[in-house]
């Protein structure tokens, strides 16, 4: 089965991984290695939202940050498609991702940031908090990744997409899908739902890599592995940005 997050495709790694390469060979795919990798990408983002964000000023030209989140957004979703359907490309497109990304990160945090003052750091912590707790609950076995739970993962995760397709299309003529977007009962609701999603979805990101290092997969897949990690992590990222200032708001 595949993980939620469809940047990590398990055929993807059990094909990287045909049985050319030993597990023990050092040209084999690693969790320490793919680890190194996202603490690569994860500082790249870093890097470039931080130099985004210093150059905004929001203040005197609150539409400086649209170039930067339209660019990032189509950047990120473009550079998104292409690793995951050409894997071996991770080597220089998860970099590149990382990059647009932080540019997309940078401008939304500093638009939040003037509205509601402390919430980056509270959202960036909450959600490294959210990784390490998942991967403690995975690694000490709390939660599985069984056929069970990935099913009801795809059905969470294919309801999410499609409330959020349909939420741009109406968006694109000026209107909005009713409530969740709202800091109501309804609002708050859906985004602690959709926390709590993106945070299981870890789960599923841990197993693939892990089966992707079990194949024995080639060295290069760690690129995508990370590659993976840093979607999820940007994802919740900015849905902890959501249901934080639904929070904060009046």
């Amino acid at each position: 089965m595949q993980s939620g997050n469809p940047a990590l495709n398990q055929s993807v790694f059990l094909d990287a991984g045909s049985g050319t390469v030993s597990t023990s060979d050092h040209n084999a795919m690693t969790v320490a290695g793919t680890v190194n990798k996202t603490l690569f990408l994860l500082f790249l983002v870093v890097f470039t939202a931080a130099g985004t964000w210093l150059q905004l000023d929001l203040v005197n030209n609150p539409g400086g940050a649209m170039p930067y989140i339209i660019g990032g957004a189509l950047g990120g979703l473009v550079l998104a498609l292409v690793t995951t359907f050409k894997a071996e490309w991770a080597p220089v497109t998860a970099p590149a991702y990382a990059v647009v990304e932080g540019l997309f990160i940078g401008a939304v945090s500093a638009l939040y940031e003037l509205q509601y003052p402390g919430i980056v750091i509270q959202a960036a912590g909450l959600t490294f908090a959210t990784m390490a707790a998942m991967l403690f609950a995975y690694r000490s076995g709390l939660v599985q990744a069984t056929d069970g739970f990935k099913r009801g993962m795809y059905a969470a995760l294919g309801g999410i997409f499609i409330v959020y397709l349909v939420s741009i299309v109406m968006n694109l003529f000026g209107s909005q899908v009713p409530y969740i977007h709202d800091n109501g009962l309804i609002g708050i609701g859906f985004s602690l739902f959709v926390v709590a999603i993106a945070a299981l979805s870890f789960v599923l990101d841990f197993d693939m890599i892990e089966q992707g290092v079990n194949a024995g997969a080639p060295k290069q897949m760690e690129w995508y592995g990370a590659f993976g990690l840093t979607v999820t992590l940007v994802w919740l990222y900015i849905e902890f940005l959501r249901l934080l200032s639904k929070l904060q708001s009046d």
